[in-house]
């Protein structure tokens, strides 16, 4: 959603707990994203336990209820002492994870998850409720990845494909802005993969990074004139994979921002390849802006 002079609005800051490690550094994080914001932070549990009612017995399910208000108690008490003053809100709730958080964020809030939950296997790089929070998503998502003691670098890195992912940056400009960052676009190509669009001539190849450029180019231009006061570098790559170079890059940053693109599975949305890579191998947290185009088929 859009604020009154184009830019985005980057809404409340929603987070999941479910008491693992990871779950508790997401909340942090999104803790400390709200208060750059100067906005709400709503932290949510889903304990499912409309659905644990048709097998779990009423006092097993009320050992759920409390737990889960637990939960949300001790979390609540850590982000007021770290974060005096922030806005903060606790749910329970009888749905699932994903579910519940997605109604909370409602049209154009952030949702936060950890790498991994407690449901999950020690060796998934992402949970199964992130996997489906990330697949789903019509806001922003956030998958908090990184070390919880890394340096911080001040750039924000944000993905780019084509002008399609104009509002993709948009977000990324906004996030280096609160953060007080410089803002890096990458653009990566393969030009394995464009090799279907070049002509059959010794300059195909050249006329493709011509294209590739010229879009780099005016995103670039465009960044810049609605973020005069914003530090931004433009780069373009080659790589024989284009998330391998993404996961690279989300070394030297503090935030990685691109176009979560979906393509149609066999049970739901499923996401893109580079999409899936960053999510479970990147370096740094990955903001996902939902994108989706008419006839879009996979991501590249």
């Amino acid at each position: 959603m859009e604020g009154s002079n184009g830019r985005p609005e980057l809404g409340s800051v929603v987070v999941g707990v479910d008491g693992s490690e990871p779950a508790r550094r997401a909340v942090l994080w999104a803790a400390d994203e709200a208060a750059r914001r100067g906005t709400l932070l709503h932290i949510v549990h889903g304990a499912d336990t409309d659905t644990r009612s048709l097998y779990l017995s009423a006092d097993s399910i009320e050992g759920v209820r409390s737990a889960g208000y637990e939960l949300l108690r001790d979390t609540a008490a850590v982000v007021a002492e770290r974060f005096p003053g922030l806005r903060v809100t606790a749910e329970f709730s009888r749905s699932a994870p994903v579910p519940s958080l997605q109604r909370t964020a409602g049209l154009r809030g952030t949702v936060v998850v950890g790498s991994r939950g407690l449901g999950g296997f020690a060796y998934l790089m992402l949970g199964s409720v992130g996997l489906r929070t990330v697949a789903a998503a019509t806001t922003p998502v956030v998958v908090v990845r990184g070390e919880a003691d890394e340096t911080v670098t001040g750039v924000v890195l944000a993905a780019v494909r084509d002008e399609n992912d104009t509002e993709c940056l948009r977000y990324a400009a906004c996030e280096a802005e609160i953060r007080g960052a410089a803002l890096r676009l990458l653009h990566v190509w393969n030009v394995f993969e464009s090799a279907g669009t070049a002509a059959p001539m010794l300059d195909g190849v050249g006329s493709v990074v011509g294209e590739h450029a010229r879009h780099l180019t005016v995103l670039t231009e465009r960044i810049r004139e609605e973020f005069p006061g914003l530090s931004v570098r433009a780069d373009a790559e080659k790589s024989l994979s284009v998330a391998a170079a993404l996961v690279e890059a989300s070394r030297h940053a503090d935030l990685l921002v691109m176009g979560g693109r979906r393509s149609p599975g066999y049970i739901g949305p499923t996401l893109g390849r580079a999409t899936h890579s960053l999510v479970h191998h990147a370096h740094c947290p990955v903001q996902l802006i939902p994108r989706r185009r008419a006839g879009q088929r996979d991501e590249s």
